[in-house]
């Protein structure tokens, strides 16, 4: 059964599944729900009376789509389902493959479905509960701090042009708000942090990392607790940082390119890091050169800096033990 929520605002609000009947004639018996506990419930009650299997038996593939799929397949996942979530651009690459180009909710379920009977993705389960936590904390700090940036950057303008004293204090106002609440959901983390000594132990681990500070160890923590990755290559892939090659014959040679699967956001937040790592990380700064001596350009360097980084982070991780060049070498 392949269920999805859709991009539009209102959509995310229902999910749209579809249990395929026939693979071979493409044959699927729809269902939409609400996506919230009730509709998740009437969902599973729904499923395991149109196939008359047990929650154990059923297989439901649910795309990727921010965070609206995460309480649903959680919710399956706890009732005996196998879950599987997938990235969107390999469903949509799949749906190429079919010749699929009609874009309805109907047939992304149909899609979904039949996705999963050709792949038969892994299976998923939810990150811990502690990790859960840390990855709302993490997303409302970010969402706090971008907010702060665009009010900081609209009291710039009306200083400048210069707008009326009222309009300077309302900004002041709200930036003194947000500032206050970053600070405090801060202190937040820092105290979840200090409620799990496991998680606290992992991030002072990231941070003896040149060019991983106190935010990026963060993200990693997040990242690597609640996926779980069988190399550092697989990490580096999931989020778009594997260079990808265009030639075909000798007549078509395009530069190599990052793959940019994954989340974008992702790739903005190692960039900078990726630049101090370039100067400061022995490991990174002899690749980057060595790069740029073969001729790579500088933003191809980065972008191994990049990944290099995400390689890093994965061994220290998983060995336990504080970056050391000459073992890391």
């Amino acid at each position: 059964m392949g269920c999805r929520s859709s991009g539009s605002t209102s959509a995310r609000e229902k999910l749209h599944c579809a249990w395929l009947r026939d693979a071979a004639r493409r044959q699927v018996r729809p269902k939409s729900v609400a996506n919230t506990a009730d509709g998740h419930a009437a969902l599973l009650a729904w499923a395991t009376r149109v196939t008359g299997a047990a929650a154990a038996e059923l297989h439901v593939v649910l795309e990727a789509t921010g965070v609206y799929h995460e309480a649903a397949a959680t919710f399956l996942h706890d009732a005996g389902c196998h879950v599987s979530v997938v990235n969107p651009l390999q469903v949509k690459r799949f749906a190429e493959s079919l010749g699929v180009r009609t874009k309805t909710d109907r047939h992304d379920g149909l899609i979904l479905a039949l996705f999963g009977d050709a792949r038969r993705p892994a299976a998923w389960t939810p990150p811990p509960g502690e990790i859960r936590q840390l990855k709302a904390l993490l997303g409302r700090l970010a969402a706090l701090e971008q907010d702060f940036a665009r009010e900081l950057n609209r009291l710039e303008t009306a200083r400048a042009e210069p707008a009326p004293d009222a309009v300077l204090v309302s900004l002041q106002t709200m930036l003194d708000v947000l500032a206050a609440e970053i600070a405090r959901l801060r202190r937040q983390i820092d105290d979840h942090l200090d409620s799990h000594p496991e998680l606290k132990e992992q991030r002072a681990l990231l941070e003896s990392i040149p060019g991983i500070g106190a935010k990026l160890s963060l993200w990693f923590l997040a990242l690597f607790r609640s996926r779980t990755f069988a190399s550092a290559r697989q990490a580096a892939a999931f989020l778009g940082l594997v260079p990808v090659e265009f030639q075909s014959g000798s007549s078509v040679l395009k530069r190599p390119r990052l793959s940019k699967a994954g989340d974008a956001r992702w790739r903005a937040r190692l960039f900078l890091p990726a630049m101090v790592a370039a100067r400061w990380n022995p490991l990174v700064r002899a690749q980057y050169q060595r790069l740029l001596a073969a001729g790579k350009s500088k933003m191809s360097a980065l972008g191994a800096a990049m990944r290099k980084l995400v390689h890093i982070a994965f061994g220290v991780l998983k060995h336990h033990k504080p970056f050391d060049p000459n073992v890391a070498a």
